[in-house]
This record gives C-alpha cells, structure tokens and sequence, in this order.
C-alpha cells in the first residue's frame, strides 16, 4: 500500500522518472520504555544466501558482476532474535535477519554503520553491498565502518507474513474525471480489504511499527557489541532514525537522514503535503519548459506554459483520445503525471506535452507511443531466489497502525476535490484511495523529541515524496542541523552529495548543502533520458 498512489507516465517510463528508494514516511507515537539497558543475545551468524546466476543478473549490470561476486563473497549473514511483542518480553520470539561488510580498514575503524532504504517495507539486507555498486565515492563509507544491512520485521529474510489478495477490486474507472459513484466503490472495496489483512493475523500485523523496528535495531546494535549506532536512513528510514534517536538517546553515533519524513503522520496530512509539493515543483518545470519555446510551443513565460498545461489536461480529461497502437485511452491524468515528474526527465515532459497537444491520431504521436508502450508479453516472474525488495503487507501495516486519521468516506472525498481544485496541474495524478479506512487494529501513536548523537537532516528544497517543509518541521521538533540539497530527486544525496555525506561520517563535520541532480541543459537532453528507460 502507497497511501500517495499516483499515476505514472507508464511503466517503462517508471525506470526513467523514477527518484532514489520508495517513498515512505511515517508519523508519531507514544511506546513503552526503552530498553537499551536489556540483555541481548548476540547474532546468530550464518551462510549467506545463495543466489542463481538469474539473480545476480536482477542485482547488478554485467559490467558490475565481478564487483558484485567479491561483494557477496565478503558478507557476513545472521539474524537476532526479538520479541514480536516488547511489552511481553519473554512471549513469542521472531527473527530479524542482518548482513554485515566488514570496515576494509580495520586498523582505523568508527564503528557500525546501519543503512535503511525506506518504504515501510522495504529491503535492507543487501544495502550493504548496493551502496558500494554505486561507484568508488559510495564505497568510501565501507572504508572505516562495517556496514550494516538489515530486513526489518514483516520484510524479506526476516519473520513476516502476507495478507490474503483482496476478494475483488472495482473495475478501474473509466477515462476522464473519477465521479463520486465510483470513488465510493473504490473507498469501499479498499475498506473491506484493510479490514480482511488486518484481521489474518492480528497479533503479528499489530506490531508491525516504526518504534518496534527501532527496538529491533537497538537488538542488533547490542547483538554486534557496539555502545552506539551509526545510521544512514533514507524516506521510511529516516523516520526511523528520529524513532531510534527518541528511545535510545545514548546509543546514537552519527546519523545522516535524506528526504526526511513527515514527523506529525496522518495520510490526509501526508498525501496533501506531496499533492502541493507536486504543484510547486511543476510551476518550476513551466519556467524550464518556457526557455525553449522554439522546441516545444508551449509558452514563452511559466505563466502561459501553467495555462497551456492546465487547459491540455481539462481538454483530455473532457475527450479522451483513444489511439489505435495503445491499449488504453489516454485522458487528463495523463497530462497531471506529466507536469509532476522529475527535473532529469523535463526534456521528455515537454516533448510529450508537445505530441499531445499536437496528435491528430489515429495513432500515437512516436515518443508517447515509445513512453506507453503498446500491447506485449509480461515481464519475466523474477527467479525463486531472489530476494524480496518490498513487502506490501509490512507497508500496509506499519502506516495504518499509525495513522490516526482512518477517514469516513466523506473526508476522502473532500479531500481528494479540495486536491484537484488547489493542485490544477497536477492534482490528477494524485488517485482517490481510502488510505487506512477499515483497518482493524488501534493506533499506536509515537511522538519525537531530542535526543543524542549528531544529527544530519538532509532536505531537498524541490522534491515531492518528502517536501522540504517536513526537513525544517522534523528539526523543529527533534533538533539536528538541516543540510539542503538544492534538487528535486528523492534521495539523491548518497550519489550527488556523497563527498559531503562520507565526510561527515568520518569526520562528524558537514557544511550547509550541495547542488544535487542538475536541470537539464537543454532540450537535447531528451534523448538521453529516454534511452535510460
């Protein structure tokens, strides 16, 4: 579940747009007592994984396999044992599974070094071994510090369970504007299926939280022998550092957390914070896309671009066009996806735009025709053995045990309007959705403040999944020095900041902010995008 479910241009477009991790953000609770101060048992180590020359193909390109072997060669795999429930310490047991790549330089070693990539839900375990694929400068952090990969509970090779596929679904809504009837299906089919996953097993999925994967982090801290833990979180992750660095103040080393969450969770307030940025963050794109009139024909100032925008999308919304080389009409939702994306791919917006505004039919116009693609085989089922990126169940779960909005029917519908008529370029790339309506488990919810170590906030000032205002809120609350990445790009900063970033784990020292990803130079860019699709 992703309660800012938006559409996307296309799937094979999704490679091309696509910013750094999920994008997941959490909220605010109230837990038991820490318990930094427990015995814990150490970690069990074992033999890693084993995977098929398929999956390793899924991990890494070919220039990267050799790379990629010596990595793998070099982990270490355990896991520790927690209590799924920290109020009942000595009841049930599960397991959190963890990797380790040892510091290279031993002589010189800080310390530990967790990693989180975000979601809730999503995959830790190979962290380790991804962040040194990314180039000579992202392996610097292995250099002094063991780096510490972990699947959270609910999540990959750790305990987890999976809710039961919804007993049906409406039918997707016709092309042009959703109407209250079928929003109102939507709202309650989602409704009975948050029920029915969180009724399947209510004593694990109940503890499925951002304090209790904290807790669990603590376990592995103490399992590998260190008085503190460094952190790198990213989206989801960094809420859970702010969660860790509440409960265990003096268990905190250095901790650095890019594209910082919301830290006052509710899904209205969640989605309606990505909804605005989403609108900010097009009324830059209508700048860029104004420089080049001559190229695209759009207008020649970001004012008449907005207006070009907003009346392409009310005019596909009102006749959807129906292509005869693509599976589906295309409607103004479309347009909405398009103003939405990311800087690196403005060139293929604008010629997008551009074809759109221009088509005539009855095919499509070619670069949206290579964009959506047509009718072809599915995609391969990854191999047995590959490992888990993402579990919907854990994503589900951990949001809706902390949401404590759980909206009737008539305040998602208020909302999603209020949406549409504020965000008029980009409001419909935002779907109507229940969010955590019927879930049948109470809310627990955790509240930040202060805590220890030193504290990195890094915010991008253009970004959508996590807006630049949460960064500034989430310092307000919880203090730490706010670091600005000056791009849109949701975490961005391990790749475009990472002299800055490896720095400040070494050194604790960091200045104020980097550049990040660059704008496009200009509309030759395009093809460049594209062919990264």
């Amino acid at each position: 579940m992703n309660p800012s479910d938006t559409r996307t241009i296309g799937r094979r477009a999704a490679a091309v747009v696509a910013a750094a991790g999920l994008a997941g953000t959490l909220l605010a609770v109230v837990a038991p007592p820490a318990s930094a101060g427990q015995h814990a048992p150490p970690v069990t180590w074992q033999s890693c994984p084993a995977y098929s020359d398929q999956t390793l193909a899924l991990l890494a390109p070919p220039d990267k396999q050799p790379q990629l072997r010596e990595l793998l060669g070099r982990l270490e795999c355990g896991t520790v044992s927690v209590p799924l429930d920290y109020g009942r310490p000595n009841g049930r047991k599960i397991t959190v599974a963890l990797s380790r790549l040892k510091a290279r330089d031993q002589a010189h070693r800080l310390g530990s070094l967790a990693l989180n990539p975000g979601g809730p839900g999503g995959s830790g375990y190979l962290m380790p071994v991804e962040v040194i694929l990314r180039g000579e400068s992202t392996a610097g952090l292995n250099e002094r510090y063991d780096l510490i990969g972990f699947d959270p509970r609910g999540v990959g090779y750790s305990t987890k369970v999976d809710c039961p596929a919804p007993d049906e679904m409406p039918d997707p809504p016709p092309p042009g504007p959703l109407t209250e009837d079928h929003a109102r299906r939507i709202y309650d089919a989602q409704v009975a299926a948050n029920a029915a996953c969180g009724r399947s097993d209510p004593p694990f999925l109940g503890q499925l939280t951002t304090a209790n994967v904290a807790r669990d982090l603590d376990r592995i801290r103490a399992g590998l022998g260190e008085p503190r833990l460094n952190f790198l979180g990213i989206s989801w992750g960094t809420w859970l550092g702010v969660v860790y660095r509440t409960l265990y103040p003096q268990q905190v080393g250095r901790m650095f957390l890019d594209s910082v969450a919301i830290p006052r969770f509710s899904i209205p307030a969640f989605v309606q914070g990505r909804a605005d940025a989403a609108e900010r963050k097009a009324g830059r794109m209508t700048a860029w896309l104004s420089e080049y009139d001559d190229t695209y024909g759009l207008g020649t100032t970001a004012a008449e671009v907005r207006e070009t925008i907003i009346a392409l999308r009310a005019d596909y919304d009102a006749n959807p066009r129906r292509f005869t080389d693509l599976p589906e009409p295309l409607d103004g939702g479309l347009i909405a996806d398009a103003a939405g994306q990311d800087s690196p791919v403005w060139p293929l917006v604008g010629q997008i735009l551009k074809e759109l505004r221009e088509a005539t039919g009855p095919t499509a116009p070619p670069t949206v025709k290579q964009v959506l693609g047509g009718s072809g085989p599915p995609p391969p089922a990854p191999p047995a053995d590959a490992p888990e990126r993402s579990n919907r169940t854990m994503n589900k779960a951990a949001f809706c045990n902390e949401d404590p909005s759980r909206s009737d029917f008539a305040s998602a519908w208020a909302a999603y309007r209020r949406n549409l008529t504020h965000n008029p370029m980009t409001g419909r790339s935002v779907n109507f959705a229940a969010g955590c309506a019927g879930w049948p488990l109470p809310v627990q919810a955790f509240r930040i403040k202060p805590g220890g170590g030193s504290l990195v906030l890094s915010g991008h000032r253009w970004e959508v999944p996590s807006p630049y205002e949460w960064t500034l809120q989430t310092r307000d609350i919880a203090g730490g020095k706010v670091y600005t990445v000056d791009d849109d790009v949701h975490g961005s900063a391990l790749m475009e900041c990472t002299a800055d970033l490896v720095g400040f784990f070494n050194t604790g020292r960091i200045d104020g902010g980097c550049d990040g990803v660059p704008v496009p130079t200009g509309p030759a860019a395009a093809a460049a995008a594209f062919s990264s699709s």
